[in-house]
């Protein structure tokens, strides 16, 4: 049985300008295994956000703010290869950041054993202690990791950028769901990443 649902409406802000000393710029899991040929888990469209992100790096960069990597790790027998089958694997080709992503000095990246970035990690500390009250999320898999992050993140009481076109998901139904979730349950703003201006 199948059937359609109409995605509620959400607002797409065609301008938001944050701080560079308040805002870090969060990369969600793009690694070879989610994003390029031959991984254990590739979403489709995901490398089709990989210039949309290294702008928002670039910009983020050149402007001061903190860069945020996180990296899916898993080890032998983790119980997300039940669900899954085997990805991430620490160590492995598949568990490497994207080559066209690649953290430069400075970034941070932190390695979670889960969807959550911040769950078993230290992002939250990290955060904190830098003085950041935004986050611009982006990444795969949207309704996965990249939402569960956010909301993490909004329940932290942080506030949640989403640049529409730097977010990726398994199939269009999942990244609408995703999105409407980080605005309408998170009070994220939605917006696109040349909409976007990280400044002083």
């Amino acid at each position: 049985m199948t059937r359609e649902v109409e995605v509620p409406p959400y607002t797409v802000e065609a301008t938001v300008v944050a701080s560079s000393a308040t805002t870090a710029l969060v990369v969600v899991d793009m690694q070879n295994d989610f994003v390029t040929p031959g991984g254990a888990l590739v979403v489709p469209d995901a490398s089709g956000t990989v210039p949309a992100i290294a702008r928002l790096l670039e910009r983020s960069r050149a402007a001061g703010a903190r860069v945020f990597y996180t990296q899916d790790t898993h080890r032998e027998g983790d119980p997300e290869f039940a669900i899954w089958g085997d990805h991430a694997v620490e160590g492995t080709w598949g568990w490497q950041i994207v080559e066209p992503l690649r953290p430069v000095a400075g970034d941070r990246v932190v390695q979670k054993p889960t969807y959550d970035g911040f769950f078993g990690t230290s992002l939250d500390h990290e955060l904190r202690a830098a003085g950041i009250q935004t986050l611009v999320v982006c990444g795969t898999v949207a309704n996965v990791c990249v939402l569960h992050t956010a909301g993490s993140a909004a329940l932290r009481g942080y506030k949640v950028v989403l640049p529409v076109d730097a977010v990726s998901a398994i199939v269009p139904f999942d990244l609408e769901a995703a999105i409407r979730q980080v605005a309408f349950l998170y009070r994220g703003t939605i917006t696109t990443t040349d909409a976007l201006t990280v400044g002083p």
